[in-house]
């Protein structure tokens, strides 16, 4: 098999199955794994995947930045926003993570309800001054690619919070490296985030499935609950519907 063909084939692997196994595909192939670590390194050197330990993943689409999301599937974002805030009760603590999705929470939150809402986003916080809620605004170092808040300040603040919710913003998922994002003082404030919430949820539209970004947030087994769009492909959702985490489908 030429060398084009083989990497054509990868290429096919990873859109249809979202991994690559060196050790598997040289078996069916019959070639060494030498060969096909050797397409994989390369491949990943061009920029069209991403190597693990024992093959590959798709890689993330690079993320526009907070202006050019606004227009990126709007009408799924606002019935994704809608069924987690159906998820709110009064009395609790939440935590919005930055981006367009968690913002249109915002957006489907009754205005006069009784709710404290925690965020490193101004964004966000924003967007909350006609509310009745609380707002706990984050400080810190500000990311500007996600106008949301990092570093030691932001951390220090975190760990003084116990959210109800945490409503987690991510680039990337897939059924074995879970969450991912692409900035990894971001990833850690996630992880920070998550680790204080009593639950976590991500809500997520059909492009971020089946990918990974390069900074780890968290398993899909850290996850109470996935909030996907309505009519996915049930091939792409399966393997999640064999995990303890709950889909909720907008």
């Amino acid at each position: 098999m030429l060398t084009s063909q083989r990497r054509a084939l990868i290429a096919a692997r990873l859109a249809n199955d979202g991994q690559v196994v060196a050790g598997e595909l040289a078996a069916e192939l019959n070639l060494s794994e030498d060969t096909i670590r050797r397409d994989l390194r390369d491949m990943a050197a061009a920029g069209l995947l991403k190597r693990v330990h024992g093959g590959a993943l798709p890689i993330a689409p690079p993320l526009p930045d907070l202006e050019a999301r606004q227009t990126i599937s709007a009408d799924v974002k606002k019935r994704l926003g809608r069924k987690a805030a159906e998820l709110i009760r009064a009395g609790q603590l939440i935590f919005l993570d930055g981006g367009t999705t968690n913002a249109e929470i915002v957006r489907a939150l009754p205005r006069e309800m009784k709710v404290t809402i925690a965020t490193h986003s101004p964004a966000i916080a924003t967007l909350l001054a006609k509310h009745r809620a609380e707002v706990i605004l984050i400080g810190g170092s500000l990311y500007k690619h996600s106008m949301v808040a990092t570093g030691a300040a932001a951390l220090a603040a975190i760990g003084m919070l116990r959210p109800d919710i945490f409503f987690l913003g991510a680039t990337a998922i897939h059924t074995a490296h879970g969450l991912s994002t692409g900035d990894y003082e971001e990833a850690a404030i996630k992880r920070a985030i998550a680790a204080q919430s009593t639950e976590t949820i991500s809500l997520l539209t059909e492009e971020k499935f089946g990918a990974v970004s390069p900074h780890h947030i968290a398993g899909i087994d850290e996850m109470a609950g996935l909030i996907v769009p309505a009519g996915m492909d049930p091939h792409v959702l399966a393997p999640y519907r064999g995990q303890n985490v709950q889909l909720i489908e907008a």
